[in-house]
C-alpha cells in the first residue's frame, strides 16, 4: 500500500506491544521507524552508568549538563550510546524501574524530542511512545493510542523478560507496569494521555496481523486509498 509521506504517532500504554507494531507498520509501509521509549531507555542507562541516579530514583543535577555531551542514537541493530549497542541493556527490569523518573524530567524530553524532530524531518515515519501525538508531533496527521489490559500487558511484559534468559517474579512485573503507569499519567511534563484526535486501539485479544489489518484499513479510509 502507498500511502502519503505522512507522520504516523503511535501512542500509548507500555507494553501493549506498540513498539513492535510500529516497527512492523513501518516494514509494510516502507516508512523510518523510530523509537522513541528506546531513547529514554538509553537516557536512563547512560544516566545509571555514569553515577547520575539512585537506585531510589533520586537524579544527580549534573545530569542535565552531561546529556549535552551524550551521543545517542539509533543505528543498525537498534539504539546506540557513542559506538556501543544497547539494545539488550536498556530492555532490563533496572532499566524499566528507572525509566519513568528519568522521563518525568523536562530537560530530558526536551533532549529526546530534539532528536526525534531532526530524523523525522522528511516524513514518512512511523514513530511510536507516550506522548508522541500529544507533545512531539501534535501536528501528525494520523495518531493511534494503543491499550490493553494490566494483566495482560504484565503477561507480555513477563514473557518478554523470560525470552530473554531473565528469572522475572510476575507480581513484580505487574507491580513495575502499574507504577510506569501513574508516574507517566501524572507527571508535569508531557503526561500521557490520549490525544483528542486519535484513533484507539485496544488489542487485548488481537494479533499482530488483526492490528495490522485494522490500522491498514484506517489509513485506506483516512487517506481515500483505492487498493
Amino acid at each position: 500500500m502507498r500511502a502519503p509521506d505522512i507522520i504516523i504517532a503511535v501512542d500509548g500504554c507500555s507494553s501493549t506491544g506498540k513498539s513492535s507494531f510500529a516497527k512492523l507498520l513501518a516494514s509494510e509501509l516502507g516508512f523510518l521507524y523510530l523509537d522513541s521509549g528506546a531513547l529514554y531507555r538509553a537516557v536512563t542507562l547512560f544516566a545509571m552508568e555514569n553515577g547520575l541516579i539512585s537506585r531510589d530514583s533520586v537524579i544527580s543535577p549534573a545530569l542535565h549538563k552531561a546529556l549535552d555531551g551524550a551521543d545517542l542514537h539509533f543505528g543498525q541493530g537498534g539504539t546506540y550510546l557513542g559506538e556501543r549497542c544497547v539494545e539488550k541493556e536498556i530492555r532490563t527490569m533496572e532499566v524499566s524501574a528507572l525509566v519513568s523518573p528519568i522521563s518525568a524530567e523536562p530537560y530530558v524530553r526536551s533532549f529526546v524530542d530534539g532528536r526525534l524532530h531532526a530524523m523525522a524531518r522528511n516524513g514518512r515515519v512511523v514513530m511510536d511512545g507516550r506522548d508522541i501525538g500529544t507533545t512531539v508531533f501534535p501536528d501528525a496527521r494520523l495518531k493511534i493510542f494503543f491499550t490493553a489490559s494490566e494483566e495482560v500487558r504484565a503477561r507480555r511484559r513477563f514473557d518478554e523478560l523470560k525470552a530473554k534468559g531473565e528469572s522475572p517474579v510476575f507480581e513484580e512485573v505487574l507491580d513495575n507496569l502499574k507504577k510506569r503507569d501513574y508516574i507517566d499519567s501524572h507527571r508535569a511534563a508531557s503526561p500521557l494521555r490520549k490525544a483528542d484526535d486519535a484513533f484507539v486501539l485496544d488489542n487485548s485479544d488481537m494479533t499482530f496481523t488483526e492490528e495490522l489489518a485494522w490500522v491498514k484499513g484506517l489509513i485506506q479510509g483516512k487517506f481515500s486509498i483505492m487498493e
